[in-house]
C-alpha cells in the first residue's frame, strides 16, 4: 500500500511546482503575454507560495490545499504551447508526481456534461481548445451540442 504524503510534504512539493511554472512564465512566455503580464503572474504565484507556507493552522489541510494545486495548474491543464509543454517537462524532471489532465477529453468520451462546473469549463474552454488545438472541429460541435443538452436538462 503507498504511503500518504503528510500536509507538509505535499505543500513542499506545490513550492516545487510553483517555482517551476515560474520559470516557464519567465523562459517560454506565452505568445501575446507582455511583461507586465508575466510579472503580474509570477508575483501571484509568488504570493500563493507565501500564504500557502505560512497558512493559518485551520487551513493547513489537504482539502485547503488543493484548491491552491488547481489555482496554480489550471493555465498548465488549459493551455497549449511552450510554456505549458516546458513547464510538464521540468515536472517530471523534477519528479514531481502531477498528472495533466485533459479535462475536455474525459467530457467528449462520457459523453455529457455532468455539473455546472464542467459546464462552465467547457463555455469557457470551447473556442480556445479548438484555437490551440486541444479538439477538432468535430469535437468542438460534440461540445458545443452537450452544452446545449445539459442547459435543456437544467430548465
Amino acid at each position: 500500500m503507498a504511503k500518504r504524503k503528510s500536509y507538509t510534504e505535499e505543500v513542499e512539493k506545490l513550492c516545487k511546482a510553483i517555482d517551476i511554472a515560474i520559470e516557464a512564465y519567465k523562459k517560454h512566455p506565452p505568445q501575446g503575454w507582455d511583461s507586465k503580464n508575466i510579472d503580474w503572474v509570477t508575483s501571484c504565484l509568488e504570493k500563493d507560495k507565501v500564504s500557502r507556507l505560512t497558512a493559518e493552522k485551520k487551513f493547513r489541510n489537504m482539502a485547503s490545499l488543493k484548491y491552491d494545486i488547481e489555482a496554480v495548474f489550471t493555465y498548465f491543464q488549459e493551455a497549449a504551447g511552450e510554456t505549458v509543454e516546458y513547464f510538464w517537462a521540468k515536472l517530471n524532471e523534477a519528479g514531481l508526481d502531477y498528472k495533466r489532465e485533459n479535462k475536455l477529453e474525459k467530457i467528449l468520451n462520457r459523453g455529457k456534461i455532468k455539473g455546472d462546473i464542467e459546464y462552465n469549463y467547457v463555455t469557457d474552454m470551447l473556442v480556445v481548445a479548438e484555437q490551440v488545438g486541444l479538439t477538432t472541429a468535430v469535437q468542438t460541435a460534440q461540445l458545443n451540442e452537450m452544452l446545449g443538452v445539459y442547459k435543456s436538462k437544467k430548465k
